[in-house]
């Protein structure tokens, strides 16, 4: 799966220039086409003005868009790329859906989400939200420290978390097709304490074995297109085993799988890549799986 249109949507604050600097080596990936999106929310100038929706407000941030984006082009065109853009003052989810009917990318990239706790209860996250809505991946971006250092080479040294979905076949058809952007991939399995229900050593040793075997056929399948690859087995709750792996093998990102979850189920409970996404310090690629009837 090649990466050949992405779609970089920001707020500027979060996502500038350098980030998007860090995703050309994606160029090796076959990118070749950049789509700006950035979407000015209505309901958060007026609340900024303090009274009411101003028209001269919307004329000032879209020409102050239009600016950025004009000297962003101007860089990426002297590297032989296509450019597009969209200003808009609207809703964020519903502006980013509209153009990914209009322009179908390959890849969205998106910031950590800012809503509070009480609003992502109610309304879920950005990331949740997308991820039900479209099939596409995407990479919510993080500057890796308070100053906001971008990461170097987001592609070096990723974590692949898999659960033996059926999302894990189409992340693993898309980390191919960045064949040539990887450095080295660690592809982590986390066994819940509860399927080791034996006090047996041996039994436990078994279980390890045995998902370290699936691993290790996952490592060779990506050993063979020239993606250095190791495998790692941990225990215990999902969530907290996938970060400190992270950690443990200094990553510079998480890539998660998702897979179709009742809305309002979601809300209140969450899910492992949701909350990795939103919580977690490292940026994070959600690769969604296929849609269900």
């Amino acid at each position: 799966m090649e990466i050949k249109k992405l779609l970089f949507v920001t707020k500027f604050e979060d996502l500038c220039y350098d980030a998007l600097n860090s995703l050309l080596i994606l160029r090796k990936a076959a990118l070749g086409h950049v789509v700006f999106l950035n979407v000015i929310e209505r309901d958060k100038v007026a609340m900024k003005r303090g009274a009411g929706y101003l028209k001269e407000e919307e004329v000032k941030l879209k020409e102050t868009a239009n600016i950025r984006f004009i000297d962003w082009a101007e860089n990426l065109f002297e590297m032989g790329m296509e450019v597009g853009a969209y200003i808009e003052v609207s809703t964020l989810i519903p502006e980013i859906l509209k153009v990914i009917e209009k322009e179908a990318p390959d890849l969205i990239v998106i910031g950590r989400s800012h809503k509070g706790a009480l609003e992502q209860l109610y309304s879920g996250s950005d990331v949740s939200e997308l991820v039900r809505r479209t099939r596409i991946p995407i990479l919510v971006f993080k500057h890796m420290a308070e100053n906001k250092i971008v990461p170097e080479k987001l592609f070096e040294r990723p974590i692949l978390a898999t659960n033996w979905s059926e999302t894990g076949a189409r992340m693993m058809e898309y980390i191919k097709g960045m064949k040539n952007v990887i450095g080295e991939i660690h592809i982590i399995h986390v066994v819940k304490d509860s399927a080791l229900k034996s006090p047996d050593s041996h039994e436990v040793q078994k279980v390890r074995k045995k998902e370290r075997k699936k691993l290790d056929a996952l490592c060779d399948e990506l050993e063979d297109l020239g993606i250095k690859a190791r495998s790692h087995v941990y225990v215990g709750d999902p969530q907290k085993e996938i970060e400190k792996a992270a950690k443990e093998y200094q990553a510079s990102m998480i890539i998660l799988g998702s897979s179709d979850k009742a809305a309002i189920l979601e809300r209140w409970t969450g899910s492992i890549s949701k909350n990795i996404a939103d919580n977690s310090i490292f940026p994070c690629l959600i690769i969604p799986g296929q849609k269900e009837n």
